[in-house]
């Protein structure tokens, strides 16, 4: 079997796939970042702790009331989502005509409030997830896991459901023109601020869905989102800010990378999502995929 730079090809298809898993939660992350601030323009920083919510939401399904993966993955983002539509209403919706800042200190301090609140119940250490798919395929290259290979098949179809739905259907039409000429749509007899939060809340629910997929490969642990948060914003600001396309291209793209930059130069491998996105923005201010403001 041929080595690539010296690399045996074990090693670099498994960190390929490890890059893919990666960015298949960069890309569920950052989609619905991009979801909220492209159609509600508001930096949701709550984001990460969200995520976590989805993943603490479907164990504590299966340890409390029974329910396996396959109830939680509809489950948790529909749950977590409530929340968020709580939110939008009580909290967020009182900020749209100020600055973007007071949302991005508003969602930050949440995002602080919910990480506290489950680290005092549950601590820092992490809590298994049973992985529902166990096994995998000897491929002769590499090993494949069978759960790992359906969270990236997964988080793709999602990925291309929710662009297709945005940017392909009536209802996306409808939610575009209600960021940016909202009288006009009231005057066609649509209710835009539920429009808003329920858009709010289908971004809160991908973030959960994330979360969902992300308990049985990592472990359960209130600060799975804030270790995780910074390095989605970095993948937003390349694909571009609001840009559908944008977030699922580079998601999965920088997850490759980061995971190929892993076996070649590992050192590297933590910042080079950073120096990415400081070379985009020096190039491209508006990123890859987005439009001047």
């Amino acid at each position: 079997m041929f080595e690539l730079l010296g690399v045996p090809p074990q090693a670099l298809m498994g960190q390929l796939l490890l890059g893919l898993i990666n960015g298949a939660f960069y890309a569920l992350l950052s989609l619905g970042l991009a979801v909220i601030f492209g159609l509600m323009n508001v930096i949701n920083f709550t984001h990460g702790a969200q995520y976590m919510m989805g993943a603490f939401v479907a164990w504590m399904l299966l340890q409390y009331a029974g329910i396996p993966y396959w109830g939680a993955l509809v489950l948790s983002p529909l749950i977590v989502g409530a929340t968020g539509i709580v939110i939008e209403r009580l909290l967020i919706s009182r900020l749209y005509h100020l600055d973007h800042l007071y949302g991005l200190l508003l969602t930050f301090g949440l995002a602080l409030i919910i990480e506290g609140l489950f680290r005092q119940q549950y601590g820092s250490s992490g809590l298994p997830y049973t992985n529902p798919i166990p096994g995998g395929q000897n491929l002769g290259f590499m090993f494949l896991p069978w759960y790992r290979g359906w969270v990236v098949a997964f988080s793709l179809v999602v990925c291309l459901l929710t662009w297709f739905t945005i940017e392909r259907t009536k209802l996306g039409a409808y939610l575009r023109a209600a960021t940016e000429r909202p009288e006009l749509v009231q005057a066609f007899g649509i209710n835009v601020p539920r429009m808003i939060t329920l858009t709010y809340g289908v971004g809160v629910g991908l973030a959960a869905l994330a979360g969902v997929l992300a308990a049985p490969i990592y472990t359960v642990n209130p600060t799975m989102g804030s270790n995780l948060i910074i390095v989605v914003f970095a993948v937003v600001v390349i694909g571009g800010m609001g840009s559908i396309a944008g977030s699922i291209v580079t998601g999965f793209g920088l997850g490759v990378v980061e995971g190929l930059t892993k076996v070649f130069w590992p050192e590297a491998s933590a910042t080079v999502i950073f120096v990415i996105m400081a070379i985009v923005l020096m190039v491209r201010p508006q990123g890859l995929f987005g439009t001047p403001r």
